[in-house]
């Protein structure tokens, strides 16, 4: 596994699925299930809570997937890896 690549399990991301992404990296890729492919960047607001940003993608059937913005819920750092479990998407 690249340290700069997140593991996703499924075709798409939603509410309360966990992405294994690396800790400390600016951005990372997350390839996805049906091998499609976005980038993605941890971001955090003024207090200090953390979102993930994802770039648009086409998925493998053709669906275009625009850029969206996801609260996280939770984060458990694990080494060199951090999980993130997603909440609602803001965009």
């Amino acid at each position: 596994m690249s340290e700069h690549v997140a593991e996703v399990a499924c075709s798409h991301l939603y509410p309360g699925l966990v992405v294994d992404a690396p800790a400390g990296a600016g951005d990372f890729l997350v390839p996805f299930g049906d091998d499609s492919e976005s980038r993605a960047r941890l971001l955090r607001d003024a207090a200090g809570r953390p979102s993930l940003r994802v770039d648009g993608c086409t998925t493998a059937r053709g669906t275009v997937i625009g850029e969206r913005v996801w609260t996280v819920r939770a984060s458990e750092r694990r080494g060199d890896r951090v999980r993130l479990r997603l909440g609602q998407a803001l965009s």
